[in-house]
């Protein structure tokens, strides 16, 4: 099993609770970042949204793309999976940015792609928002062009979306970025099969995430690709009684009054292909990262782990708070275990 952590670029993770002790600040995740490589993490997830979708809108939400850069540059190991949504980049000058970061860092870029859901960010900042299937066709195209950018020496397309003559992108990465995407709607799995290397889930118990793996490995044969890896969100609680344990999932899961991000979820909820209702008390933590339940003790949360190896999933992208502390615990009791 691979370990990643979602850098807290939101200033923390729980909805139902203020002040997590997590700054939206750039000392905070860069200290973060050098830390977790000397602890054993893998990876750094660092999600895009212009809006502060776990703390409210008029709170602060670090860029996702300037502080890939700056981590590129701080780091020395972590693969950094970075989130892009094709609807707010430009694909040509995208990929002409991104193979830059990707040799600040020597080659340890990866892409999460996300085919955005929150119309009224889009609406915000004037950009289009597609209906769902569209979004994917936009997305689609995206990709050509970045993949075609990065492998040729010279790149032409038109498309529908997006139009490129002769477009140089000079220096590449340093090799093909790994390109991550999720999506439980038909077309999303039909896009990500086809053209992404990895998929990524939400939240599930093993045995739900076991026949999405299978399925996923039999669209990728069919569609003739090399074997695809699998990584999942969960949020972890590890303490030295699985009692401890139940008593912080029960403070971070209560709910008295609807936070002020509430909306933002209902419009997600509303928006995408869901194969299973989220309960009011998902709300506290997104992803559905409490289903997996990594909640109790370092031995209940390593036998859990070994459940979604079983399963075939290769990599867990982890919510913790507050954030540096519990790396520091899931790192000593669960990763050196």
């Amino acid at each position: 099993m691979r370990y990643g952590y979602w850098m807290p670029v939101f200033g923390g993770w729980l909805r139902n609770v203020g002040d997590e002790g997590m700054r939206a600040e750039w000392d905070y995740v860069r200290d973060l970042a050098i830390r977790a490589e000397q602890i054993g993490f893998d990876l750094t997830l660092i999600a895009e949204l212009n809006l502060n979708d776990i703390k409210g809108t008029d709170q602060p939400a670090l860029d996702a793309w300037s502080t890939a850069a700056a981590i590129a540059a701080v780091t020395k190991t972590q693969e950094l999976m970075v989130a892009v949504r094709p609807n707010f980049h430009q694909p040509a000058l995208f990929a002409k940015a991104a193979a830059n970061i990707d040799r600040i860092s020597g080659g340890r870029l990866s892409l999460n792609v996300v085919s955005s859901w929150w119309a009224d960010e889009a609406k915000q900042y004037g950009l289009q928002f597609d209906q769902h299937d569209d979004r994917y066709a936009r997305t689609s195209e995206w990709l050509d062009v970045v993949k075609g950018l990065w492998c040729e020496e010279r790149f032409s397309f038109e498309g529908q979306f997006y139009r490129t003559e002769d477009a140089i992108c000079a220096p590449k990465p340093l090799h093909a970025p790994i390109l991550y995407a999720g999506g439980e709607s038909e077309t999303a799995k039909t896009l990500i099969a086809g053209k992404c290397d990895a998929y990524v889930m939400h939240g599930d118990p093993a045995s739900a995430i076991a026949p999405k793996i299978a399925d996923m490995q039999a669209r990728r044969t069919a569609a003739g690709g090399a074997p695809m890896t699998f990584g999942m969100a969960a949020y972890a609680i590890v303490r030295d009684s699985e009692a401890e344990a139940k008593r912080e999932l029960a403070r971070i899961t209560e709910v008295r009054d609807l936070p002020a991000g509430y909306a933002n979820f209902d419009q997600w909820l509303s928006g995408t292909q869901l194969e299973r209702e989220l309960k009011i008390q998902e709300y506290s933590v997104s992803n559905r990262g409490l289903r997996p339940n990594l909640v109790g003790t370092p031995e209940q949360v390593k036998e859990r782990i070994a459940e979604y190896e079983d399963a075939g999933l290769d990599l867990l992208l982890l919510q913790f708070s507050p954030q540096a502390e519990e790396m520091e615990r899931f790192a000593a009791q669960v990763i050196a275990a």
